[in-house]
């Protein structure tokens, strides 16, 4: 099977980064959500992070120019994946969300797409569930940023084809990813060891044990991290390691129980880059502002 069509449904941090590499690629791509103003912020992150990359030599203006010609965005989920080849559900980690994504496009497309979940810590298997074809889902896990990170772990449910774990994976290697295989048990692989490793953190910053920026800089430079655990908090979203720690902690037990100042700081709205503030504060372009 050829895919030449995706759909990435979400046009969040992670659905636009996927987006991003998958039109890079060469596949026609369409990136879907719900509002028109998520979409146009999408576009304007991606022109951005094509410009960089011309400036930098990374990419060629040719390269940038297929990337944008590959490129589509739609708010009619229904037409798009009538027209398409395989599906990358990039929602946010709520379980009836991504019931009535996953619900919607099985209605919808055709007989032969793969439908593949961005999901971090849900059960591909529980996933597969919302649709009638369970053996064409399985979990594709991008990391952030989509366009520097080389992993994608693919997760298969109890009812995944070996097909579909294949194509998922030629996919990805097409995206110049690197895959690994993970049996399907709460958090995978990563997600599990990202989520205990920046919730201590948390628990680190709220018991005083030293300040934000020095416990980033220790876990970079002591453990050899690129990012400290504060820090990719800041990127992927507060909310979205909260919603996924009380997963794992629903899930997994009691080590996962999440700090209660994380809590606060989604309380208080202070989600991130996203908002311009998380554990640090950013700029209108997502530049951290210095202490």
């Amino acid at each position: 099977m050829t895919i030449k069509r995706i759909t990435v449904v979400g046009a969040g941090v992670m659905g636009r980064g996927i987006a991003y590499v998958s039109a890079l690629s060469s596949f026609e791509t369409t990136l879907v959500d719900i509002s028109q103003q998520q979409l146009k912020a999408a576009l304007e992150n991606m022109k951005l992070l094509a410009e960089k990359a011309v400036a930098k030599k990374k990419l060629s203006k040719e390269q940038s120019s297929n990337l944008f010609n590959n490129l589509h965005t739609s708010l009619d989920l229904q037409a798009v994946v009538k027209e398409t080849d395989f599906v990358i559900e990039a929602v946010p980690e709520k379980r009836e969300l991504k019931k009535q994504v996953l619900e919607t496009i099985d209605q919808y497309a055709p007989n032969h797409i793969i439908i593949a979940s961005n999901t971090s810590t849900i059960s591909p298997t529980e996933l597969g569930s919302y649709t009638t074809r369970p053996n064409q889902v399985a979990a594709m896990h991008f990391f952030n940023p989509v366009h520097r990170m080389r992993l994608v772990e693919i997760v298969k449910g109890l009812e995944t084809a070996p097909e579909t774990v294949h194509i998922i994976r030629e996919v990805a290697e097409q995206m110049g990813k690197e895959t690994v295989e993970v049996k399907e048990f709460p958090g995978f692989v990563t997600s599990r060891i990202s989520a205990m490793v920046g919730n201590e953190a948390f628990y680190m910053l709220q018991e005083g044990v030293a300040s934000a920026e020095d416990i980033d800089k220790a876990i970079k430079l002591g453990l050899n991290y690129p990012m400290g655990p504060l820090e990719l908090g800041d990127l992927v979203g507060l909310d979205t390691r909260l919603n996924n720690l009380k997963y794992l902690h629903e899930t997994l037990g009691e080590k996962f129980r999440p700090a209660p100042l994380l809590e606060q700081y989604v309380k208080a709205g202070r989600l991130g880059r996203k908002t311009g503030r998380g554990v640090y504060e950013y700029t209108n372009e997502g530049e951290r502002i210095p202490k």
